[in-house]
Parts: structure tokens; C-alpha cells; sequence
């Protein structure tokens, strides 16, 4: 008989692309997903929770290829009985989605429909340098008004969020532009729809990285990158190249001379005054709030998502510097960003829905929390109860639910007793702030004895053997006391924190 070929092992990593997520990351998260929420529901948004899983019809965006739609979604095909596939897809985003609930929904739902939600999304992409294939949102949109009062909203709520979660004004800016301007400037140019059109919304695009002169190379016969390659522009004369240059240097000294010299940079075209008038109505109510340029402004340098955008569009900017990998200063840039889409819902109803939203990257505002040193890396870990004597487990298992019925996280070492060290080595890598500890001798006097692990790592570090004397890191106390004395300390090390 043959010998049975031995299977290989699995291996024990992630795909690529993807990541593990442990307790602390897991827990600033979550608490950051609950301050943004509370904004949203401050501002009368409800929570919406869709399935991850969409047709790829629903989705839109990606459709079936010759075997698979696997550009930019992960996707696979269902078969029924009758052998007919549907194609099925992760949601790559929070909003194809919300197209999808509201046109099922929308006789069932109020009129503005005003959602928030959030989760994790997955696009099937190059994966890179914090660049992931699964990362999450947090999103609010309202569908089924097209007053400039619902952006002018989502812009205030933005700037509050931004606030709210630890960027404090001066570190951020929500920066405001409009499609139909740009539009406006299109039409003014005598660039149709097409070939020509398209490349010319791929070279503004590019204004950030080759500013205004790069800009005109590209929009004219092209220029030469970095790396030396010549890249072929647009062909457009330089005549008609301007309203473009006019439309991406109009930003002044003030909103109001902005919106001027935009309405010159579009001229004649109706389309674009439309886009003027709508950004000074939103500059006029946001305003009236008392949001200022110090949080949110008029720039028409925000071009990113205009060929998706029917109108105004947005972009939080986070603009302190961080060193990057190399030390050198850069800003950290956009965490955020959305604007007006009223075609999405169409697709589905026919009839044209207005709707306008944002997108804020959780993973990127928490990497610029860290960044500049305003989130703690390391989570407080529970209260250890140590076990000293087996006998006792009972006696050991009432402390820690007299702990936990206080509210105060705790836990019994729950591993092989013998070797007290290891019980002291497992709560310092728990991060925990105390360790109880009782033997026979204890139970027997009525008595604890509480390590304070984290004076004690303080003194190991920086005290002389003096100070060890006068600030013991570990002490008796009754076991009547147990609550009472580690509150004291839990207390007196969360205000240690918050004071520095």
C-alpha cells in the first residue's frame, strides 16, 4: 500500500494587501469611530449598516470583464439551479451602496434621506507602503435635496469631526471647489466631451505635483519629468490653455476676491456662474455659523474627483508637517473628502436623485493622530490578580469580579502558578497598571498585597535608592480596602496622564 502523502502545512501569514489588527489598534479605532459617529448623530444623521457584499451590477463602477471582474473589486460569480451566474462583489466603497439602499428603499424613507456609516471596504489594487487592500470609512451623505445648505452642512459637520477627534483648528483645512466652475471654464476653453476633454481634466489633475507651469507644458505640446521622459501634452494652444491657468491661480486673499476671479475665469458660460453663485452661497451659510477661512475655504486647486462630482466637492486637509521615512519634512495631506453627486442614484430610478457627502479615511486620521504623538500607542491593560496559593482560586476569582462589578478591567492569571515571575512578566507585557497579590499568609490576616506596576517601572527607571524607600511601589492593605486603594491608583495615574 502506498504511503499516504503528508500535507503541507498552511502558512501562518497574511494575504497581501491585508493586515492584523490587535487590541490597542483595535480599541482607538473603535473609540474614534464612536467621537465621529456622535458629530454625525449631533447633526441629525441616522446609521446605516449595508451588506459588504454587492452585485457587481449594483456596484456599477466595475463591470464583468471576459471572464472576471477583477479590476479593482474582488469579485466571483454564483450559479443557481438553472446554472445563471450572478457576479458578486465586496463593497470598494460606502457610497455605491447607499445608491443601491435608497432606490430599494426610498418609499419607505423620509425625504432628505440623512445617513452616516462605517466599515471596512476592499479594493483589489496594487497593495504598497500604507496602502491596504481592506481599510475603513466613515462616511455621511444626504440624498434628495439639492439646496447648498445640505454641502454647506456636511462641511461644518467635517471641520467639527476634525475637531472632535484631536485636530485642533490651525492643523486642519476643508478646502471647497465646484465641477460646474470647472465646467464652466471647459466650455469657455471650447473643449467638448471626449478624448480632448478628458485629458485635459487628467492634466489639472496634476496641478499639485507641477504647478502652473508644468500645467501649461502639459495642456500645450508637454514637457519633461523628473526622471528625464518626455511626456506628450494635449495640443491645445496657449490662448486656450488660459481660463484653465486663470481657473487653477484664481484663489485670493479672501473668499470674496476668489469667487471674482473666478467669475472671470469662467466669462459667458451659465453653467459656470451656477458653480460661482453656488460656492458663495455655501461661503454666505457657513459663515453665518461662524466658520471662517481659519477651518473652511474657497480654493479651486481642489480638482481631485471632478470628473466624478456634479458640484460642489470638498477635501479636508490636515496641514502640519511629520517627518517621513527618510526624516524629511512633509505635510501630511487629505483625510478626507466628497462633494455632490446627483447622478449616482439614477442608475437605478431613472430619474435624477441629488445627493451630496464625504469620506473621512479612519486609518489616515489615526496615523496622523500618532504621528504627532496624540493618541497612545499602547492601551492600559487590566488589572492582574495573581495566584499565590491554588487552594485560594475561589478567593482569587471574588477579588477580580469585585473589580469588575466597579467597572475596573481585571483579570486572574490564568496560567501555570508555580513560577511567580512569570505571573509578573505576563502583566508588565499586558500593559497592566497593577498586580494584586495574596498567599495563604494574607487570606489568613485578612490581607493584600497591591504592586503598583506602573510607579514601580517610573522609580526602576529614574529613582535612587532613596526615593525607592519613600515611594514604595508596593504596599499591604486590607482586603476590605482591595477597591478603594486600586481606584486611588487607577485615579491618580489617569490624572498623571492627562497632566502631561
Amino acid at each position: 500500500m502506498a504511503k499516504q502523502k503528508k500535507q503541507p502545512r498552511p502558512k501562518a501569514q497574511t494575504p497581501k494587501g491585508f493586515r492584523d489588527y490587535f487590541g490597542a489598534e483595535v480599541n482607538r479605532r473603535k473609540e474614534m469611530l464612536d467621537q465621529i459617529a456622535g458629530v454625525y448623530h449631533r447633526y441629525g444623521f441616522d446609521a446605516l449598516e449595508s451588506s459588504a457584499v454587492e452585485t457587481v451590477e449594483a456596484l456599477g463602477k466595475f463591470l464583468p470583464d471576459v471572464d472576471r471582474p477583477n479590476e479593482g473589486v474582488f469579485a466571483w460569480q454564483e450559479f443557481d439551479e438553472k446554472d445563471n451566474g450572478d457576479w458578486m462583489a465586496l463593497r470598494y466603497d460606502l457610497t455605491a451602496p447607499l445608491a443601491r439602499v435608497y432606490a430599494q428603499h426610498r418609499n419607505d424613507l423620509p425625504t432628505p434621506y440623512r445617513r452616516y456609516a462605517m466599515g471596512p471596504v476592499w479594493r483589489n489594487e496594487k497593495p504598497g507602503p500604507g496602502r491596504f487592500r481592506q481599510f475603513y470609512q466613515c462616511d455621511a451623505d444626504t440624498v434628495g435635496t439639492a439646496s447648498m445648505a445640505a454641502d454647506a452642512e456636511i462641511c461644518a459637520m467635517l471641520s467639527d469631526t476634525l475637531e472632535t477627534v484631536g485636530i485642533p483648528r490651525g492643523d486642519y483645512l476643508v478646502r471647497v471647489n465646484n465641477r460646474k466652475v470647472m465646467n464652466g471654464v471647459l466650455e469657455v476653453m471650447g473643449v467638448e466631451e471626449g478624448a480632448t476633454r478628458d485629458a485635459v481634466l487628467r492634466t489639472i489633475d496634476k496641478f499639485d505635483k507641477v504647478g502652473e507651469a508644468g500645467v501649461r507644458e502639459l495642456l500645450g505640446k508637454g514637457r519633461l519629468d523628473a526622471s528625464g521622459a518626455y511626456i506628450d501634452g494635449v495640443g491645445l494652444e496657449a490662448d486656450r490653455a488660459e481660463p484653465v491657468i486663470a481657473f487653477l491661480t484664481s484663489k485670493g486673499d479672501t473668499a470674496a476676491d476668489t469667487l471674482a476671479n473666478l467669475r472671470a475665469a469662467v466669462g459667458d458660460s451659465a453653467v459656470g456662474a451656477e458653480g460661482v453663485n453656488e460656492l458663495e452661497e455655501m461661503a454666505t451659510l457657513l459663515a453665518a455659523q461662524g466658520y471662517g477661512p481659519d477651518r473652511i475655504e474657497i480654493d479651486p486647486s481642489v480638482v481631485r474627483g471632478l470628473g466624478y462630482y456634479t458640484g460642489p466637492v470638498y477635501e479636508a486637509e490636515l496641514t502640519f508637517e511629520i517627518l517621513d521615512e527618510k526624516g524629511r519634512k512633509r505635510q501630511f495631506g487629505s483625510v478626507a473628502g466628497g462633494g455632490r453627486y446627483d447622478d449616482l442614484v439614477k442608475r437605478f430610478t431613472g430619474q435624477a436623485v441629488p445627493a451630496t457627502g464625504v469620506s473621512i479615511g479612519v486609518d489616515r486620521l489615526l496615523a496622523a493622530l500618532e504621528a504627532k504623538g496624540r493618541v497612545s500607542k499602547v492601551d492600559v491593560g487590566p488589572v492582574v490578580v495573581t495566584v499565590m496559593d491554588k487552594s485560594h482560586l475561589a478567593d482569587y476569582q471574588a477579588m477580580v469580579g469585585e473589580l469588575r462589578q466597579a467597572g475596573i478591567r481585571a483579570e486572574v492569571y490564568l496560567g501555570n502558578p508555580k513560577n511567580f515571575g512569570n505571573q509578573l512578566k505576563y502583566a508588565d507585557k499586558r500593559n497592566s497598571p497593577i498586580a494584586i497579590i495574596a498567599g495563604s499568609d494574607e487570606f489568613e490576616a485578612g490581607k493584600i498585597q497591591i504592586k503598583d506596576l506602573v510607579l514601580g517601572a517610573k522609580i526602576a527607571e529614574n529613582a535612587t535608592l532613596e526615593e525607592w524607600k519613600s515611594r514604595p511601589s508596593q504596599f499591604e492593605c486590607d482586603r476590605a480596602d482591595m477597591l478603594a486603594k486600586v481606584r486611588e491608583i487607577l485615579d491618580a495615574e489617569t490624572g498623571a496622564e492627562n497632566d502631561g
